[in-house]
């Protein structure tokens, strides 16, 4: 059997930044992490396309905690003690320059998330953490407060254990047996398959500003709105994934929403096509784009309208007019289904938050027992957020195991 101080479970994000303060904090203290597969930190590598989202500029955890649609309560205190700009310091420190983007992520100003992998393999062989790859844990068992691990490598004992493995149902199944609840995972982050002539031409398409309602509930959210090949996608059907996620899962993916690609109500957009009937009488309506809307989208929208490519302003009938309107603000479209958000599998659910002390990240039914990460029923829209959740649960449990 195998003695450790701290072993740590999972050798993505949350485990590498955990053992790394840990180990850092106090350099006594003996240090594993346990990583199944063959090498660690994939979702690293693959975040933000190969860029890594590290975190996103949000300095205020009143505001930073609104991008959660599970763990908003709970993490606002967690981020008062680590959060974005605690994050910019640490790799600052470590050689790791970030940089901020117009719709406020955070990347390595390398741009490849190899900078962030080599940071934390530095590390962590600067402070003697031993990375042990393919070692799959089979039983977790409590011995008087301390951590009897079975796996395919032999057992392992640890006098404090950090779980850090994320969305991992087999983990979940031998937290069960420590009693703890799970709250079943759902996807968390993806796009809408929708099957509509009105986008069927113009993938690529994005309308910049929009608002998007779910039929028969109260889900709704704006944004930027971008036309893909199997339907739609970009922040404004992205937060409304995360922040649906369960009641979407319920629907079975299949549902109704109501896009207004203006943000303007259907009265004050019939007025105002009133107006442009007047000012551009002699223009054909297909030709020229209004309301700030991509041509493509504008053109498909006035087609639908039942109003020809030929149709001048002067000569739309009432129909017409209220028909276009229709479109421009509480266009309707059917989902068929959902596709993966590129590479990034995010997930609701996890360990229950009231089993959780979030002044330590510890257990509440265990001592010793720490976890980090989306292995806890914690998950965040698309931006950065969810690293985030990473890093300030892993330094905080990290602050407290090295005590």
């Amino acid at each position: 059997m195998k003695l450790y101080n701290v072993i740590i479970i999972g050798g993505g994000a949350a485990g590498f930044f955990a053992a790394i303060n840990i180990a850092e904090q106090n350099p006594d203290l003996k240090v594993a992490i346990l990583e199944r597969s063959k090498e660690g930190l994939q979702k690293v590598k693959i975040s933000g396309g190969g860029r890594c989202n590290v975190t996103h500029a949000e300095f205020i955890p009143q505001d930073l905690v609104r991008n959660y649609p599970r763990g908003e309560k709970e993490l606002l205190g967690s981020f008062h003690q680590f959060m974005t700009g605690d994050t910019i310091e640490w790799f600052e420190k470590r050689g790791v320059e970030l940089k901020i983007e117009e719709d406020g992520r955070m990347f390595p100003v390398s741009n490849s998330s190899q900078t962030i992998i080599d940071c934390f393999l530095n590390e962590a062989e600067k402070y003697k953490v031993e990375v042990l790859y393919n070692h799959s844990v089979k039983s977790i068992q409590n011995i008087k407060d301390s951590w009897e691990l079975d796996t395919n490598q032999g057992e392992f004992f640890a006098e404090k254990l950090l779980i850090a493995t994320g969305s991992n149902p087999k983990i979940w199944n031998l937290l069960e047996g420590l009693n703890h609840t799970i709250s079943q995972p759902v996807p968390s982050l993806f796009t809408f398959n929708i099957k509509d002539k009105r986008i069927k031409t113009i993938p690529g398409v994005v309308a910049k500003n929009v608002e998007v309602k779910v039929v028969d509930s109260n889900l709704e959210s704006g944004g930027p709105l971008l036309i893909t090949h199997a339907g739609m996608s970009a922040p404004a059907i992205l937060k409304l994934s995360a922040f649906g996620a369960l009641e979407l899962a319920k629907r079975d993916y299949k549902f109704s929403i109501e896009v207004n690609f203006i943000k303007q109500s259907y009265e004050d957009c019939i007025n105002n096509l009133k107006v442009l009937k007047q000012e551009l009488n002699k223009k054909t309506v297909f030709k020229f784009s209004q309301f700030d809307l991509p041509k493509r989208l504008w053109r498909q929208l006035v087609l639908v309208s039942h109003i020809s490519e030929t149709t001048t302003w002067a000569d739309l009938n009432k129909n017409q007019l209220e028909a276009l309107a229709l479109q421009l603000t509480k266009a309707i479209f059917k989902v068929e289904g959902k596709s993966t958000f590129k590479e990034e599998f995010v997930t609701a659910g996890g360990i229950n938050l009231k089993e959780i002390n979030f002044k330590t990240f510890e257990s509440k039914l265990h001592k010793n027992l720490y976890f980090a990460g989306e292995i806890l029923n914690i998950d965040a829209i698309t931006g950065g957020f969810n690293f985030q959740n990473a890093w300030t649960g892993a330094f905080i449990a990290a602050k407290s195991i090295s005590e």
